[in-house]
């Protein structure tokens, strides 16, 4: 299994950027991940406002695949995730949801060991591994790996975690896939604007949708897929979202519009990512007794 290593990393997602490693279809890659913060914060005395922002949420990669062209689909799925055993929260006046309540920033480091996290001495959390940036190089821009997008990004979906599946859109030749930001836990919203961040290792099998386009992410799980998307605002995204998921009914169970709307109201759930980052996230769930596969197999 081919190891890629966490000392070549971007801070961007970009349509010009060059890969750092090749890799091939039906390939098995486990790749190393730095935290969010770049292995800046060595202690709790380390706060928040004195780090370098810029480098923030690097992804490790660009990641080129063989034989993977624009206007394929990616799929990463990722077989397991590997934790190193120091976790990282941090407060900062204005961070989160509550953040104007914060008058001085707080770090804390935690152990993170056995599948559980110390959070104090009456309290130990279940681990529940995420990975809250991956993407793939976008159609004809810039974006900072802080930002989410239709090229993934900072998604900072719960449900990127080990058995299931990440499909991406393919905007250049070579797909050009990294991945960072990992969380040792993280509740829906990523209310206080992190989650329990942490670095490690990622393991990942890599294969496509040949000649099947989707312009947004979709993840996976055993029981549903889950549409993704980003928005300025939490209404907006969850608007566009629901448009793509009723586009998708429409095409692939042969429904009109009205059908498909009832669809998504009698059995597709909406939730939320993360409403933190600079675009919100959300997502809709639906259930595979509706939609069995992505595309219908028939137009394969």
């Amino acid at each position: 299994m081919k190891l890629i290593g966490k000392n070549k990393t971007i801070t961007h997602f970009s349509s010009s950027m060059n890969p750092n490693y090749h890799v091939e279809l039906g390939e098995k890659v486990l790749i190393e991940t730095h935290d969010c913060y770049g292995g800046q914060i060595t202690s709790e005395k380390v706060l928040r406002p004195t780090i370098n922002l810029d480098t923030m949420n690097q992804a490790t990669g660009p990641v080129y695949v063989n034989n993977l062209r624009k206007n394929d689909t990616l799929c990463l799925e990722i077989n397991n995730i590997e934790l190193d055993e120091t976790g990282i929260m941090v407060t900062s006046k204005g961070l989160g949801l509550l953040g104007d309540k914060i008058t001085k920033p707080t770090t804390r480091l935690f152990q993170v060991k056995n599948d559980k996290l110390f959070f104090n001495k009456d309290l130990i959390i279940p681990v529940k591994p995420m990975i809250g940036v991956i993407g793939v190089a976008p159609s004809n821009d810039e974006v900072h790996c802080a930002i989410p997008g239709n090229h993934g990004g900072n998604l900072d979906t719960k449900d990127i975690t080990i058995g299931n599946k990440i499909y991406l859109p393919v905007f250049q030749d070579g797909g050009l896939f990294a991945l960072g930001d990992m969380h040792a836990a993280m509740g829906d919203g990523e209310m206080n604007g992190t989650g329990v961040e942490i670095g490690g290792k990622t393991t990942l099998t890599v294969s496509k949708l040949e000649n099947r386009k989707i312009d947004s992410p979709i993840v996976e799980n055993s029981d549903s897929f889950l549409f993704i998307y980003s928005a300025e605002t939490l209404n907006l995204a969850i608007k566009k979202c629901a448009e793509k998921v009723v586009n998708h009914l429409q095409r692939e169970l042969t429904l009109q519009f009205e059908d498909a709307y009832r669809v998504l109201s009698a059995v597709c759930d909406i939730k939320i990512s993360q409403i933190v980052n600079k675009l919100v996230t959300v997502r809709i769930s639906v259930p595979k007794s509706v939609l069995p596969t992505l595309f219908v197999l028939s137009r394969q």
